[in-house]
């Protein structure tokens, strides 16, 4: 198992051994909650990274913004060459959520921009925490937002390994239940394509793609490749293939799922009739009917989070799953800027619940979509195991926790 090495001809000075030193003891006494103090320019990422050399524990670093998330990745990536840091943030270009505003009868459709670049690296992440425990994840506060079921996604990854008896149709559907698309012309990511005996996958967050050559119903060849030229690169002898979204469902669920879907959809339509709302009603049965065709047919439909709560077979007011599940118990934490971050954390809930209400209040979305959210403050404590925060200006939080 890789352990984290850190690469680098800095050396720790000034108030840094000590600061390290106090830190890792209060980790290894246990301590839940620490501050180090340190101002721009005070070399506190070194500072983390001797921590987590010292700890050797999957470490997630939270910062209150992308580009401030992307600078530490960078760094990070320089001490810890060769380990696994990852960057985690939200994967939209441009994000307008849906929503209606009541007093102009306006409603304001999803409308969104995905980062395929980002969509990539946030998959990588999730992919490297059940991989290995050398693992640094840089996030911005979009790690606290629900995410697919950790157990659900690791029951979907596929092992493919050379000489494996392998029938090549039952793969196929399996990579389909996984999300991935058939399409033998535009090969891109979460794709793959098939030309004769040769399938073709391009994993949702790599750059590289496999060729899988079957002989029969046995695996005769397993190469990685180039995916604009074709080029092979290096043979293998297994493989692993992960899902190609976080929303993964195996279909015993998605039938149940369904089920609870139109029990909600008929116990909803019969209050919202005798409160005397027809319009709503109609609209909601005529949305969530459509909704349910989708996912029935193909296992996904327009904004499939909202009824992720039915998907994943949690309890109604339930936590979403979210980044943090995917990491092992004994993980640390540190939230970076933490007199920033903090209060961005806190807020998030509030204003997330403030406009799914109304969508929910004029038939635009099922009472369960207010379980689509992202975690209260409550339950981010609560899924915390050791948290240092690191400010030049800790609040009144911070010094609680000194």
């Amino acid at each position: 198992m890789p352990q984290f090495k850190i690469v680098s001809d800095f050396r720790l000075t000034g108030d840094q051994p000590q600061a390290v030193d106090k830190l890792v003891d209060g980790l290894d006494k246990g301590y839940k909650r620490q501050t180090l103090l340190g101002v721009t320019g005070s070399g506190k990422t070194f500072t983390m990274a001797n921590v987590v050399e010292r700890v050797q524990k999957p470490t997630l670093v939270i910062c209150h913004n992308k580009t401030l998330a992307a600078q530490l990745a960078t760094e990070f990536k320089e001490f810890f060459p060769d380990n696994a840091v990852e960057y985690f943030v939200s994967y939209y270009d441009y994000y307008q959520p849906e929503a209606y505003v009541p007093s102009t009868d306006t409603y304001i459709e999803k409308e969104i921009d995905i980062n395929e670049e980002i969509d990539k690296l946030r998959h990588a992440a999730t992919r490297a925490l059940l991989d290995r425990r050398d693992v640094l994840i840089v996030a911005s506060v979009s790690c606290i937002y629900s995410l697919g079921e950790p157990e659900e996604y690791r029951s979907f990854v596929v092992t493919v390994q050379k000489g494996q008896k392998c029938n090549r149709d039952k793969l196929i559907r399996r990579l389909v239940d996984m999300q991935y698309q058939r399409n033998d012309f535009d090969f891109t990511r979460s794709r793959f394509r098939i030309r004769g005996d040769t399938l073709e996958i391009q994993p949702s967050y790599e750059e590289i793609a496999v060729r899988i050559e079957f002989w029969g119903d046995e695996i005769e060849r397993i190469v990685d490749v180039e995916p604009l030229t074709g080029e092979l690169l290096a043979e293998r002898d297994s493989v692993d293939i992960y899902p190609a979204k976080h929303f993964v469902t195996s279909h015993d669920k998605l039938m149940a799922a369904l089920e609870d879907i139109k029990v909600e959809l008929e116990e909803r339509l019969q209050e919202m009739r005798g409160q005397g709302k027809l319009l709503e009603a109609a609209r909601l049965e005529a949305r969530t009917n459509y909704d349910m065709e989708m996912l029935r047919e193909v296992g996904y439909c327009h904004a499939v989070e909202n009824y992720s709560r039915h998907l994943q077979r949690r309890a109604p007011g339930s936590a979403p799953w979210t980044l943090l599940d995917y990491f092992p118990d004994d993980f640390l934490m540190f939230i970076d800027e933490s007199h920033m971050t903090l209060p961005q954390i806190r807020g998030m809930y509030h204003g997330d619940m403030s406009r799914k209400r109304t969508l929910v209040d004029f038939g635009f979305r099922l009472p369960s979509a207010l379980d689509n959210r992202p975690l209260n403050f409550d339950e981010f404590e609560s899924r915390t195991n050791q948290v240092i925060y690191v400010s030049a200006t800790p609040g009144p939080f911070e010094h609680e926790h000194k």
